[in-house]
């Protein structure tokens, strides 16, 4: 009672208790169906077993020899087995350290990780990240697939929910590295509904990477394949320059010049051939390209008009080289009887966004983009190196189908370079340390996921032994078969 009103009692809120269906089948269907029960449960436990096998295949087959020696010779044959093993293993990673890593490290540590680490965890991160759903009291989980550890990152597969995209784990990148002890985590797409997780340790770019020696090998340049150094895996980093423009963009100290150079490192034996030819703008006075001038048809070292002219120059070839190939050949090949022309351009920004002079900037940005856009098929590529990405300055990025993102100063600056979305599957490129230069995000069009590279570390020793290499006395310029204006054109 309430004064003198009449409070009827809350209702009864619990939670009605659900009994599962084959509760309610009738007794001789359940006393039928129990051996294929049990049949079902057995091919179950059987095949769960496997799996643990598969999964931890170290452990298993170790724990199972341990307990069968121990059973069958006893302690001290165990032991002497035992050490023996080890023995072997030590004298193994003495021997070849780099294949008992790859067979026998990484294996353990693949298990240590996955048992200590994701599986133990794996339910708890997800439902805190909000990357499982539970619908009329089920619970969908992502599915923890497999793990392979390489030191430096692991990788772990990973099978979505339904009605989830690879956005909802790219957003929740950071969660899941510092939930899981990595310095960060990237998402990368497998096919659809599998993704795997790389989550990164430690850095294996951390040293600088040591240029090659140089070739006399002419065939061995591959224009589609020029190496200029190494990804963070492990395998050679190379750049598509035949068919392909590239941008490089980093602040100053971020490693621009070992790009460039590490280029005209690797194409050094076709120059010297004539088979390649370099034209470089250089708006710094030559303080780069000066360092190396013989390596260069055409130099000019300032973004006045002689640059402007010599942009104009190259686009008018363009043109005039398409025009002899027309219904001849759709891309370039070394039987044309001409040279693969690059030109380079140290810092763009200088020659087509800081003119004082708005003809001269006008028509530097008109030449640039005539060769850039039509310079693929007739054997011209433009590497062009520049501080700042804003499209102020870059206003035609679309026209680099390969872009290099060295050490940039804001998140922003990142997606300006490699593209929108690409910062957040992981290409950090504004992460780069300061102690790393030549370290960069490489995104080719065509290619969803961006790569992690380290260029040669190319020193001003190696710049005077290029230099002495263009300046060789064998050194030989070969007369292209059918070459209207012959060797001559070549000349520096």
């Amino acid at each position: 009672m309430s004064g003198n009103r009449w409070v009827d009692p809350a209702p009864f809120e619990g939670v009605r208790p659900r009994l599962p269906w084959w509760f309610f089948l009738p007794r001789w269907v359940k006393v039928v169906s129990l051996p294929i029960v049990l049949v079902l449960l057995g091919c179950w436990l059987v095949v769960r077993l496997v799996a643990l096998a598969l999964r931890y295949p170290v452990a298993v087959v170790g724990g199972l020899a341990v307990y069968l020696i121990y059973i069958h010779f006893g302690l001290w044959v165990l032991v002497f087995v035992v050490l023996a093993l080890t023995g072997g293993l030590v004298i193994w990673a003495g021997l070849h350290r780099s294949s008992y890593v790859r067979h026998v490290w990484f294996r353990v540590l693949t298990e240590w990780r996955r048992a200590t680490v994701y599986v133990p965890q794996w339910r708890t991160v997800t439902r805190l990240a909000d990357l499982s759903k539970d619908s009329r009291g089920k619970e969908y989980r992502p599915k923890l697939g497999r793990v392979r550890s390489e030191g430096w990152r692991d990788r772990v597969r990973v099978r979505m929910v339904p009605a989830q995209s690879p956005d909802q784990w790219e957003a929740r990148r950071d969660n899941l590295a510092h939930s899981f002890n990595a310095k960060s985590c990237r998402v990368r797409v497998l096919r659809p509904r599998v993704l795997e997780l790389d989550f990164i340790h430690s850095d294996p770019l951390g040293r600088p990477v040591l240029v090659p020696a140089l070739a006399d090998d002419v065939a061995a340049v591959n224009l589609k394949r020029v190496v200029v150094g190494k990804t963070e895996t492990g395998r050679p980093w190379s750049l598509r320059l035949l068919g392909s423009q590239l941008l490089v963009v980093g602040v100053p100290g971020a490693g621009k010049g070992s790009v460039l150079w590490s280029i005209v490192w690797q194409l050094a034996p076709a120059i010297r051939a004539g088979l390649v030819r370099l034209v470089g703008i250089d708006p710094k006075g030559g303080m780069e390209l000066g360092q190396c001038p013989d390596a260069f048809a055409k130099v000019v070292y300032d973004s006045g008009p002689d640059a402007v002219a010599l942009l104009e120059e190259i686009a008018t070839e363009v043109k005039e080289r398409a025009s002899r190939y027309r219904g001849v050949r759709r891309l370039w090949a070394r039987s044309t009887g001409e040279p693969f022309t690059v030109l380079i351009v140290d810092e763009l920004a200088d020659v087509i966004a800081y003119q004082t002079d708005k003809n001269l900037r006008e028509r530097a940005a008109r030449a640039v983009q005539t060769i850039t856009s039509q310079g693929r098929a007739p054997g011209f590529a433009v590497v062009a190196l520049v501080q700042d990405p804003r499209k102020e300055i870059v206003g035609f990025r679309h026209l680099f189908t390969t872009r290099v993102a060295l050490r940039l100063d804001e998140p922003v600056q990142v997606d300006m370079v490699l593209g929108e979305g690409v910062r957040q599957r992981g290409a950090a490129a504004h992460e780069i340390s300061e102690n790393t230069p030549g370290v960069a995000w490489v995104k080719q069009d065509g290619r969803r996921e961006p790569e992690r590279a380290r260029a040669f570390h190319v020193t001003d020793a190696d710049l005077v032994e290029l230099a002495l290499f263009f300046t060789a006395e064998d050194a030989t310029v070969h007369e292209f078969p059918g070459r209207p204006d012959g060797p001559e054109g070549m000349a520096a």
